[in-house]
């Protein structure tokens, strides 16, 4: 397995890790916020009624699913990455909307990027659990697919690959979840010099992938690498300015 290898020892400080439609009588109608160059959604497009949460259950995240919606996530056939039909541009107004609020982004990266502990926040208004990884990989879909414009994704040696990896839905969606946290790390961080701002962040990224693919522990703690995943993610989101310019 390939992996970025620290260029050196320098004092540098990081965050160590340890760690269709429903005929119910409540409907919710979901209404998109896209930004003006997006691929996923137009203003004329009908968005589908859904009998939604604001977040996504714990069992709903592990099978992939997003926010409740039936026959959502990158591994379902009805998902339709890059598409104005499907559950994946249901899912992406739905997420748009939620994360439309910039403090809301602020400590969402925050979060990702400083955890205490495995389980942080669903929502940075909500008590109860983490937000899901499944809707961390949308909102990593939607910011890539928002860079590929003004060109905050890297740039054709950038992450376009491995978007189009996450859209394969093969890498990162094993059934084997460490393994596909780890692809997930090793594929994210190779890319992060496309984005990094300076040398101290490309080297803090490298220090947090080579902890849990090679590193001294060779055998890394499962809440360990889950932790390093969501801190890869929050360190591309906060380099890809995802705060100010949202999705």
């Amino acid at each position: 397995m390939n992996t970025c290898v620290p260029s050196g020892s320098g004092g540098i400080d990081f965050i160590s890790i340890r760690g269709e439609r429903h005929h119910n009588h409540r409907r919710t109608i979901i209404t998109p916020v896209p930004p003006p160059t997006t691929l996923l959604m137009t203003m004329d497009d009908e968005i589908p009624r859904y009998e939604t949460t604001s977040t996504t259950s714990t069992a709903a995240a592990k099978k992939g699913i997003l926010y409740n919606i039936p026959h959502s996530g990158w591994k379902s056939p009805q998902w339709n990455w890059g598409s104005a039909r499907g559950t994946g541009h249901d899912c992406a107004a739905i997420c748009r909307s939620r994360w439309s609020n910039k403090e809301d982004r602020r400590k969402l990266v925050h979060s990702l990027l400083s955890p205490e502990k495995y389980h942080a926040k669903l929502h940075p208004s909500s008590s109860i659990g983490e937000v899901s990884f499944e809707e961390i990989k949308l909102i990593l879909g939607l910011a890539w697919q928002r860079g590929r414009w003004d060109g905050t994704d890297g740039g054709p040696q950038g992450y376009r690959s491995v978007l189009q990896t996450m859209a394969d839905a093969r890498r990162y969606e094993n059934e084997n979840e460490i393994l596909s946290a780890l692809h997930f790390i090793e594929d994210v961080s190779a890319k992060y010099n496309s984005i990094s701002r300076n040398a101290e962040e490309l080297h803090r990224m490298k220090e947090i992938a080579f902890s849990v693919l090679h590193g001294k522990k060779t055998h890394a703690s499962k809440e360990e690498i889950f932790m390093a995943r969501r801190m890869c993610a929050g360190m591309v989101l906060d380099a890809m300015h995802f705060v100010e310019n949202g999705l």
